[in-house]
């Protein structure tokens, strides 16, 4: 309740600066050195996800595959560290659990929503830079350009052929900053907590590919 309650005060952008700043403090390695002790706090990381889930809603329909994608990967992390909180509290644990059983690869693993729920924040911050570098460029061209280099790659055709049907359904730019501003907040104050929440991201998803790299998930592919 009292986290609804400060989204129904700020934006969306304005809490998740607030969360993934307390997230960035939490994460290990803030370097690419050592992973075996490597800890990716579990519910703080799904709470940054949830955020940004409410960003793409902006977008519209165009991002409803996405979404429930999301929402699935989400429940999925959520389902296991609710069976035992206090051995999954580090999302770290459950790729290494799911990698020594040989699971990490096949099925609904917790190991692939992970991956995937760090693609889509790859995807989240390649549209804000996008539209903060370059304010008049079209929201459709700037959708596209972002799923083509963060997404894309990873999916199937299906998938793909689907994202360009829903590109028809994009706002424009100024209708989806329009809808990231909270109550009475200037435009320019939402610009400047789109490049705070791009500075904080960027970091922290480059620590994030470490790990998955060294686990070698970063090379998943959807089926």
């Amino acid at each position: 309740m009292k986290r609804r309650r400060e989204m129904e005060k700020g934006s969306e952008i304005r809490c998740a600066i607030e969360e993934l700043s307390m997230l960035i403090k939490l994460i290990k390695p803030k370097d690419n050195l050592d992973h075996d002790s490597a800890y990716v706090p579990t519910k703080p990381f799904l709470h940054v996800c949830n955020l940004l889930l409410q960003v793409l809603d902006k977008i519209g329909p165009t991002m409803l595959v996405l979404r429930q994608d999301i929402h699935q990967n989400i429940q999925r992390l959520e389902m296991l560290c609710e069976c035992d909180p206090g051995v999954y509290s580090n999302v770290v644990v459950m790729l290494k659990k799911e990698i020594g059983e040989g699971n990490a690869r096949k099925g609904p693993s917790c190991s692939k929503a992970f991956v995937w729920l760090t693609r889509s924040m790859d995807f989240t911050v390649a549209l804000l830079e996008r539209l903060s570098k370059d304010p008049g460029q079209k929201m459709e061209e700037a959708v596209e350009d972002s799923y083509n280099v963060t997404l894309k790659p990873w999916h199937g055709w299906i998938s793909s052929a689907a994202f360009k049907v829903a590109l028809k359904l994009v706002p424009d730019n100024v209708t989806f900053m329009h809808f990231l501003l909270a109550k009475d907040e200037a435009y320019d104050t939402l610009k400047e907590e789109i490049r705070t929440l791009i500075s904080l991201l960027v970091p922290f998803l480059e620590a994030i590919h470490s790990i998955l790299r060294s686990y070698g998930l970063d090379t998943l592919k959807s089926t």
